[in-house]
């Protein structure tokens, strides 16, 4: 499997971290806790996911997500109701119910099971999907040109010239830029949008042997038919839609940390894809600067908005 010099960067302290520390004593041979103290802790973390919300784009046919309060579903003497709602004054905590229409909606995580009557599961993917290498392959300028731009061999062979061969098991995402129009959802469901092309999948798995690949759209491509998902789901493999941050992350060298939610039988999944960089890469946070704990507090209490979301509101 080909690595290249930047991922190797990432990689290599960190797997002869792991070494020293068996050949010296100072771990056990199995332990990875050097390879983060040396590696990862340093590491810039960029998050490549839209946060799923009531108002955002999504396929006219599901609709949209509503968020309320969550309720009592049975009396408990002394504290609650059936149907009354939990709030911080009379039970100390609150809770949010989702109603949501579907499974593919926001970031997300498509399995073959979306497509294919006989195809795996969000609940059958297997915990080796969780740390992959990452490849960003740069489409933005040309779609800039032509927003209904879609991903080629060509681009693929374009980036191979500068980096090497993509790795096998990699995660490979396709940068558009259209990410930046999440916020006006008539903009970002226009069409054409920025595509990924049957050939160009073609190739990324059956020479390449990818893992899965990613765009920023909530499509695959454009195509009446949607050849490329298609494909895909046909074929056993899986997709990333709705991504973000393409931008923020560097076309090779860096790692990405996949997370889903994994719902028995799931025809989808909400997804949360973060990319690990190098230390010394422009953009992203190190543990030392967002350490998760404790987390710093909201600047005025959470109130629920006119759509049921908890929001820092000034008294």
């Amino acid at each position: 499997m080909h690595i290249s010099k930047k991922l190797a960067g990432v990689l290599l302290p960190a797997l002869l971290a792991v070494s020293g520390c068996a050949q010296t004593g100072q771990a056990d041979k199995t332990s990875l806790w050097s390879a983060y103290d040396n590696t990862f802790k340093n590491a810039k973390y960029i998050d490549l996911t839209h946060a799923f919300a009531p108002v955002q784009p999504v396929w006219p046919g599901f609709g949209n997500a509503k968020f309320k309060a969550a309720i009592a579903g049975q009396k408990i003497d002394g504290y609650v109701n059936v149907g009354q709602e939990f709030t911080y004054e009379n039970h100390g905590f609150v809770a949010t119910a989702y109603d949501l229409p579907t499974d593919q909606y926001g970031t997300q995580l498509d399995p073959p099971a979306h497509w294919n009557p006989m195809g795996a599961t969000i609940s059958d993917l297997p915990a080796t999907y969780s740390l992959r290498p990452l490849v960003v392959i740069n489409i933005a300028d040309k779609v800039a040109k032509d927003q209904g731009y879609f991903l080629h061999v060509s681009d693929i062979e374009e980036w191979e010239k500068k980096h090497g061969k993509i790795p096998e098991g990699s995660v490979v995402m396709v940068r558009s830029d259209w990410y930046k129009r999440w916020d006006d959802i008539k903009s970002f469901n226009e069409t054409p949008f920025p595509g990924v092309g049957l050939e160009a999948l073609k190739f990324l798995h059956l020479k390449r042997h990818i893992l899965f690949h990613g765009h920023e759209p909530l499509d695959t491509d454009a195509t009446p038919d949607l050849e490329g998902e298609y494909w895909l789901m046909h074929n056993n493999f899986t997709q990333a839609e709705g991504v973000a941050n393409l931008d923020k992350v560097p076309e090779s060298g860096a790692l990405i940390s996949i997370g889903f939610a994994k719902p028995l039988g799931g025809t989808g999944g909400y997804a949360r894809y973060v990319a690990i960089a190098p230390a010394d890469w422009k953009y992203g946070v190190t543990i030392a600067d967002a350490p998760g704990a404790p987390l710093p507090e909201q600047a005025w209490p959470l109130k629920r908005d006119e759509n049921g979301v908890m929001r820092p509101t000034p008294k």
